[in-house]
């Protein structure tokens, strides 16, 4: 029997995501987080808020229930067009109202640095 392997969401926050950042890449599968702004029922496609940063999400294979101004975090895959707009093709959502940004914040960068101690440590 076959298996697909599905790849894990790799941790990037919305002001990252630029088109000279390494994660923009067509299918790069990615774990955001940010507000809800906006939500069409009509296409599924959600809009979510990240200081000055904002990205599209596609969210319709999810079931759960959009909030405006409820905090998210997605998984799912970036697809981007030829006029270089990305949207997240969602696979999973979930709300995370409660989660202290500051804090979460802080934890990446410590998982990014150990990440990279940790590449130092096995190329030496």
């Amino acid at each position: 029997m076959a298996t697909s392997a599905v790849s894990f969401g790799a941790l990037v926050t919305l002001e990252e995501l630029v088109p000279s950042s390494p994660q923009f890449t067509q299918g790069a599968s990615l774990r955001v987080t940010g507000k809800l702004q906006e939500y069409d029922i009509e296409t599924a496609i959600a809009s979510i808020v990240e200081g000055n940063a904002s990205l599209k999400i596609d969210t319709q294979h999810l079931k759960v229930n959009l909030h405006i101004g409820s905090l998210y975090q997605f998984i799912g895959e970036l697809l981007i067009d030829p006029s270089n707009q990305a949207i997240l093709r969602a696979r999973v959502g979930r709300n995370v109202d409660g989660m202290d940004l500051n804090l979460y914040h802080q934890s990446l960068q410590l998982l990014r640095g150990f990440q990279a101690e940790q590449m130092n440590s096995t190329t030496s």
